[in-house]
């Protein structure tokens, strides 16, 4: 089950954010800083899944901007991963001029 969707920039500011779990407002701001913290720090060549907590991270990079999924620990995270590929073309169907900049770099 996803329990949140995160977009982020690389300076670390939240662009989007959808949560499928009550989460109270301040532990909210402080489980993204961590969450975007644990993704920016990370290398290209290391692996888009993160064990966090009691939960896990599926992460794309798409230049500038990183699309986060909170996962549980009986998700398929493949499945995530080719969601997030999925979201970010239909965006590109719909806002060509902002997201098609971003696949082309891939």
């Amino acid at each position: 089950m996803i329990k949140f969707f995160l977009m982020v920039n690389k300076q670390g500011q939240t662009r989007l954010s959808r949560y499928y779990e009550h989460i109270e407002i301040h532990k909210r701001t402080m489980l993204e800083a961590e969450v975007i913290k644990n993704c920016l720090s990370r290398s290209k060549d290391q692996c888009s899944f993160i064990e966090y907590k009691d939960f896990k991270l599926v992460y794309r990079q798409y230049a500038a901007l990183f699309v986060v999924v909170g996962i549980n620990e009986t998700e398929n995270e493949m499945a995530v991963y080719e969601l997030i590929h999925n979201f970010v073309e239909v965006l590109d169907k719909y806002f060509s001029r902002v997201v098609s900049e971003t696949l082309n770099l891939l």
